[in-house]
């Protein structure tokens, strides 16, 4: 029997589709924490057999927003901070890990972190308000959560590449045709055409479905770890630039960072 709540996070086992879901709601930003019990969750439905999908949802208006930057950021200057940071990301890894196949439900942003959450998932399916943001240069700060692996790999070098430089937003529309999210659906039909190709997958002999998706996600995870390594030295190094500090501080006041290389 699967603990129907672990922290912010809740699950949902329905015959062979389980719903996790985040309740953190307007934003659902992230701590380690969370991100720890989204990956006991995950790991308690590998160990479940009646288990064969994951629906992967959120409450509130954002999918995700990363790190909440303007109240407690991940990567300050100080040991603790940085230490920190890497007891977020050690806990990251661990989604990576998980056997089941899963489907994220994104209603709305997935944003700088919040994107690489959305990235551990097999499948997205967004609605017209989804919006997909790799922010990061705006921050003055290097792509974290494994993004420098998972962003290039599913879309392509050049498409990441320009998603990290503009820190640009994607609409559902444009993930779409991309390939960074597979469906486009209304904002009201998101979990049920989410919950629909959770039953479609969990139709499939569930040892095969797991040994299929281990075969095409080979190395991903230890790719994953070795990404996070370097990215979390570089947010280290740049956190403790007074451009990390302007960044902050321009995106909370919507405004254009004014940016001193230093």
């Amino acid at each position: 029997m699967i603990d129907p709540r672990h922290g912010d996070v809740s699950v949902d086992l329905d015959q062979h589709v389980a719903t996790v879901e985040i309740h953190r709601p307007p934003h659902n930003f992230f701590d380690a924490q969370l991100i720890a019990n989204i990956a006991d969750v995950f790991d308690a439905l590998d160990r479940e057999d009646q288990c064969r999908a994951i629906v992967f949802a959120s409450e509130g208006k954002s999918f995700c927003a990363g790190a909440d930057f303007m109240k407690s950021a991940e990567f300050e200057r100080d040991e603790a901070e940085s230490s920190r940071a890497a007891r977020l990301y050690v806990q990251a890894i661990r989604l990576f890990n998980t056997n089941k196949p899963v489907i994220a439900a994104i209603q709305g942003a997935a944003v700088g972190g919040g994107l690489g959450v959305a990235l551990t998932a097999d499948f997205r399916i967004a609605t017209p308000a989804a919006r997909f943001a790799a922010n990061f240069a705006k921050l003055g700060l290097h792509p974290g959560f494994g993004l420098s692996q998972t962003l290039p790999r599913l879309i392509g070098l050049q498409r990441a590449s320009l998603m990290f430089a503009t820190g640009r937003r994607i609409t559902g529309e444009q993930a779409v045709a991309w390939g960074l999210a597979d469906l486009l659906v209304p904002q009201d039909h998101l979990r049920d055409e989410a919950s629909n190709l959770a039953r479609e997958i969990a139709e499939g002999a569930p040892l095969a479905v797991e040994s299929i998706r281990a075969t095409l996600r080979r190395g991903l995870a230890d790719a994953v770890k070795s990404a996070l390594e370097h990215e979390l030295a570089e947010q280290t190094r740049l956190a403790a630039t007074e451009d990390h500090q302007e960044g902050v501080r321009a995106v909370s006041e919507r405004r254009p960072g004014r940016f001193q290389r230093r």
